[in-house]
């Protein structure tokens, strides 16, 4: 049971589909027995009023049928329900009703039942009054000082108020600059009428000034009022709120003072009655009703504030005294004293809830029963203890929070890829240069064992590759059931994809029981694209300025075999020569030795060795895992070609300067093509015409300028694009020559692709050459570190665009020389520090100073200054292997 939850002490609700307002709800002893318990009088806008009288047999009952003293259907819909001292003659209660074109005022009785059905009650009409104007709400006091009776005023939809004497209609007053109506109060102490404007002004209106004014029963009336007949209506003083308001309510503690407290849509008043402000409340949330009334402590009020989060607050002036929780959303709230109980809250609904509740909580009468007392067998806890903390890192050890096993079973993704190309390319441009492009179908198929929802498929490819369709979705899946799609793939581009490897990543959500809309899942599945994509047969060629030598330990396979439909079949079936031709014009020849157990890899780029090794690599390890033979391993034993690397890194760098550059120039242009234009239109306003001194050719040829840098900077990015892809290609080629010369593990090369390969695409704010360095430094300063002094040191935490490469090349041959050192690549900081060793293959030595540093710098240029390094066929004893030999 919780502390700020209202304690139901009697409820019901009202009819079916009937609405109510905060003018609904009223409390007093409208049957007069003098008792001080008060009756419930609810009226709805259908037209019904019923007076209630709760008697819970205990706490939280509902509505018994006694309670309900009478219900009557009255026709119109009730606007406003009030009890007072209506009726000439008396000081007895009556119940005055509000409806839209008529007030009631009516007498309530009870006569005592003779059997056991109770008493009865029943109202009795004493007067009414036919109203010539829509009602909107009304207010009730003595006005004009009068005693021992009520005089009521109701304000109409066009803002005029109508001063009822009881019996007789007293006058009409219309408000100055009324738009629509506000909440109206009547305060006692100061004989006045306090409503808020649609200006959103608090206004105040003397009785006496408005008894005194010219009558206006017609609106057109209240401008003859400023000509001079009769007394104008004067506002006695006003105020601005700047909100709309929702209710007002007078409190009068004494004879000398009294407050007017004004609910707004965010804000929560409180002035005196000249109008100044006493305080005031930001509220943190939309009130819907309020209610003020006296305080125990002097000279405060409390406030009953709800709103529409089903809250309750309960202020004391500005302070929050106490919060509760309502099971509905107030519009009416009122306090009263019913069946001897004082301070219940009473709280309407607008659909009809009427509940009486009360603030705190009950008495606990539960007591804990004792526990018996026994001796503890300590050594069985602890066993037990132990038994538990195993199961619990079996657990851990096993599975996460959801199960693997599980998590597998709920959908399972295979892509196919057919292994011929289609017989009429999906391409919309079927030619590269004077090739015809390909295309290839791909298909994924989804195989789902459990119910699924909103399955989304979505493949990606390596640029320039395309897909004709990359996003597939299905709202739901039922269990067991079977979805294929299908794409094309086809290359788009004179330059060569980095990668054929693809992924498809299907996400979903898989509903439980305690989660209906379904825990959100991804499942992904890699696949490879055919060679023959990019692919076609070529003429081998015997000169090319790059080429590498790849070493197994198995004789040569006979390319055929290796790359069946990229040569004609010999009368010998061994073919030693093969050459390739991407789309788009560059060529590579492939090579295997009769004699050793090599093959060569040659081209006219660099970049384009990259597909070949791979694909040769690739399948060499499927052609021998098929024959049986799981110890084939390759080796590269030549001198790593950073010069050609490092040329490809300037020149992308230079594309990303010259970019620069453009924007920069297409900035200054186009502010001065507008200063040109501000100079034109105000020549053009001006009246007396002057000559536009070449005005119109300057703006015509900065108009040019502004096109043919733009249109620089697309050609320039499409540049940049194609040099970052053959970067890729040439990276990959990098880090898998790292690999094979220092015979790296798969984790090892792992973390050099993070560190190589980070980006999918670079910006001008973020490029390759910044996010690589960061990398690679990361990588010397940790676990390539030579002491714990280079551990220590501080990486910069942002990342800025370099002025040049140059610290990125040195980094980069730095890795290369602690990796020949027998350095090794891990992803903890704490790793110790490599052996001084010199293995097979090693580079020159680290410098211990910058003097020794710059001199490394210059030995490595002239190391690199030749590309006939990349050439290895047999390594000289006891020489470098970045020097190299010549074939």
């Amino acid at each position: 049971m919780s502390l700020f939850k209202a304690r139901d002490w009697w409820s019901t609700v009202l009819g079916e589909k009937e609405e109510f307002d905060q003018g609904c709800l009223c409390l007093a002893d409208v049957d007069n027995t003098g008792n001080g318990q008060d009756k419930i009088i609810v009226g709805s806008f259908m037209g019904y009023l019923r007076i209630f009288n709760p008697h819970p047999v205990k706490t939280g009952d509902g509505a018994q049928a006694e309670d309900l003293l009478l219900e009557v259907h009255l026709q119109d819909p009730i606007l406003q329900v009030e009890v007072g001292k209506f009726v000439s003659g008396t000081e007895m209660l009556h119940l005055a009703v509000l409806h839209s074109r008529k007030l009631c005022v009516y007498s309530v009785s009870g006569t005592l039942g003779n059997v056991e059905h109770g008493n009865q009650y029943q109202i009795k009409l004493m007067y009414e009054h036919n109203l010539q104007r829509t009602a909107c709400n009304m207010t009730y006091g003595s006005f004009g000082g009068v005693k021992g009776r009520d005089l009521i005023c109701i304000q109409s939809v066009d803002g005029m108020l109508m001063v009822f004497e009881q019996e007789s209609y007293a006058f009409g007053r219309f408000l100055p600059g009324s738009l629509l109506p506000g909440p109206l109060a009547y305060s006692s102490r100061t004989d006045s009428f306090i409503t808020v404007s649609s200006c959103r002004h608090v206004e105040s209106y003397k009785y006496q000034v408005l008894a005194f004014a010219t009558d206006a029963d017609k609106r057109q009336e209240t401008e003859q009022q400023k000509i001079g007949s009769g007394k104008r209506l004067v506002v006695d003083w006003t105020l601005n709120i700047g909100e709309q308001a929702l209710d007002i309510s007078i409190m009068s503690f004494n004879q000398s003072a009294s407050s007017v407290f004004i609910l707004g849509e965010r804000n929560f008043f409180c002035l005196k009655d000249n109008g100044q402000i006493q305080f005031m409340k930001k509220l943190d949330y939309s009130p819907s009703c309020f209610l003020p009334y006296c305080s125990v402590s002097e000279g405060t009020v409390n406030t009953l504030i709800g709103n529409h989060h089903c809250m309750l607050h309960v202020f004391q002036d500005v302070t929050l005294k106490w919060a509760t929780q309502l099971p509905h959303v107030p519009v009416a709230v009122r306090v009263g004293s019913l069946h001897d109980l004082k301070g219940v809250i009473v709280t309407l609904s607008d659909d009809g809830h009427l509940q009486c509740s009360y603030l705190g909580t009950d008495p606990s009468l539960f007591q804990a029963p004792k526990v018996e007392s026994r001796e503890l067998n300590y050594d069985a806890l602890d066993m037990e203890l132990k038994e538990l903390q195993k199961i619990i890192r079996d657990v851990n050890k096993s599975q996460g929070v959801w199960p693997m096993t599980e998590r597998e079973d709920d959908l399972k993704v295979s892509v196919m890829v057919s292994p011929n190309l289609d017989s009429v390319s999906q391409a919309p441009d079927a030619d590269v240069g004077t090739d015809l492009v390909p295309s290839v179908t791909v298909k994924v198929v989804l195989q789902t064992r459990v119910a699924l929802q909103r399955a989304k498929v979505s493949v990606c490819v390596q640029p320039p590759l395309v897909l004709s369709c990359d996003r597939f979705a299905f709202e739901s899946m039922a269990p067991e059931t079977t979805r294929t799609v299908a794409f094309s793939v086809y290359l788009k581009g004179s330059f060569v994809p980095p990668e054929l490897e693809g992924n498809a990543v299907v996400s979903y959500s898989r509903p439980t029981d305690r989660n209906p809309e379904g825990i959100p899942r991804v499942s992904q599945c890699k696949f490879r694209l055919p060679l023959k994509l990019v692919c076609l047969p070529g003429q081998p060629s015997k000169v090319a300025s790059h080429k590498l030598t790849v070493d197994t330990n198995k004789p040569p396979v006979s390319l055929l075999s290796l790359f069946p439909g990229f040569a004609s079949q010999s009368e010998d079936d061994q073919v030693n020569v093969m050459g390739f031709r991407f789309l788009g014009g560059s060529q590579v020849t492939l090579l295997a030795s009769k004699t050793s157990q090599r093959y060569r890899i040659q081209s006219e780029q660099f970049e384009d060795l990259w597909l070949i090794t791979s694909e040769l690599i690739i399948r060499l390890q499927d052609y021998f895992e098929k024959q049986g033979i799981k110890d084939f391993a390759c080796s590269f034993s030549g001198s790593v070609p950073l010069q050609e690397y490092f040329e490809l890194i300037d020149h992308h760098f230079e594309l990303r300067l010259n970019g620069e550059k453009l924007e920069e120039l297409l900035s200054e242009r186009a502010v001065q093509f507008r200063a040109i234009q501000r100079r034109l239109l105000t020549r053009f306003k001006d009246k007396t015409p002057a000559p536009l001194q070449h005005l119109d050719a300057l703006l015509d040829g900065t108009y040019k300028q502004i096109i043919a840098l733009a249109d620089a900077i697309e050609e320039n990015q499409d540049s940049l694009f194609q040099s970052l892809s053959r970067l890729k290609s040439a990276t990959h080629l990098m880090v898998l020559l790292i690999g094979l010369w220092q015979k790296l593990s798969a984790d090892q090369v792992a973390i050099l692709e993070a560190a190589f390969l980070p980006l999918q695409q670079d910006t001008q704010e973020l490029g390759w050459e910044e996010t690589v360095d960061a990398a690679v430094s990361y990588l010397l300063k940790t676990c390539l570190s030579k002491s714990s002094k280079e551990q220590a040191l501080n990486l910069g935490s942002q990342l800025t665009k370099p002025k040049d490469t140059g610290r990125l090349k040195k980094h980069i041959t730095l890795l290369c020389d602690r990796l020949a050192k027998g350095g090794r690549l891990c992803l903890s900081a704490d790793a110790a520090a490599p052996p001084t060793m010199v293995m097979p293959g090693g580079c020159a030595p680290i410098p211990e100073s910058d003097l020794e540093e710059r001199a490394v710098e210059q030995d490595s240029a002239e190391l690199f200054a030749s590309r006939q390094h990349l050439v290895v066929e047999t390594p000289v004893p006891d020489a470098s292997p970045l020097q190299g030999t010549l074939e």
